[in-house]
């Protein structure tokens, strides 16, 4: 059963969640939310990723173009494609360690249906295969740190990550925007928690990214958990959805 939304409260809501944000924003992002094509599931999955805080940050606008990096089952694409419109578009990118998990729901419900402005692409790491200064924005949410997970049979080789954000940059139009959502490691534990807990750490994440050629922009508290010690492996059923979580917006320097 599917569930209707006022757009204008949602803009109400968002005009507190995203200090700045001019009105007509805020409504193009409360109309994406409160599209009533989209899942139970995503709609459930909405409070816990603060999804419009995630969309106020990447600013963008109607005909914009903006990939979504490891994007899984497509619940940002969706939210994205709301906000772009049909002149915009919406690359939903994953590689074979993502795409395996999610191939059937994508060719149902994306390229059989053709959901908004959404391309489904199936690439991996070493050959993104993207156009140069095609994308306003590039997004990854919960999928940075996999940049440095190794499993060759779950699908994720060794990563050669200067070559990865080369393609990123170079895809991005000039000033194009990237916003990195991920789970928090401990301070100071760099990418040493990746493989065990799926967890890295901010400042290394922050200095990394800035490393290959973008400029840091800000950071949000919105999906901050303090009481989440940063120890548990993120699938543990007693922090999963819980996780203490970083939000950084950089622009292509």
């Amino acid at each position: 059963m599917k569930h209707h939304i006022s757009a204008v409260v949602v803009a109400c809501v968002l005009s507190l969640l995203i200090p700045g944000t001019a009105s007509a924003d805020a409504n193009t992002i409360a109309s994406a939310v409160a599209d009533e094509n989209r899942t139970d599931a995503d709609r459930k999955r909405d409070e816990r990723s603060k999804a419009a805080v995630i969309l106020g940050l990447l600013d963008l606008g109607e005909g914009d173009a903006v990939i979504d990096v490891f994007g899984g089952g497509g619940y940002y694409s969706e939210l994205l494609a709301g906000v772009v419109g049909a002149q915009g578009t919406v690359i939903l990118q994953n590689n074979y360690g993502y795409g395996k998990w999610v191939e059937k729901y994508l060719q149902e419900r994306y390229i059989d249906n053709q959901v908004g402005s959404i391309q489904v692409l199936r690439s991996e790491v070493d050959d993104m295969k993207l156009s140069p200064q095609s994308m306003d924005a590039a997004l990854m949410v919960m999928s940075y740190h996999d940049l440095y997970y190794y499993n060759p049979e779950a699908g994720f080789e060794r990563a050669d990550v200067p070559n990865f954000f080369y393609q990123l940059h170079a895809a991005l139009k000039p000033g194009g925007k990237l916003l990195i959502v991920d789970h928090a490691a401990a301070d100071g534990s760099g990418h040493s928690k990746t493989q065990d807990i799926h967890r890295i750490d901010e400042a290394f994440a922050k200095h990394d990214i800035e490393s290959n050629g973008f400029r840091f922009i800000k950071s949000s508290d919105a999906l901050r958990h303090p009481d989440d010690d940063r120890t548990k492996n993120v699938f543990d059923k007693s922090i999963r959805g819980k996780t203490d979580r970083f939000i950084l917006l950089f622009e292509k320097d």
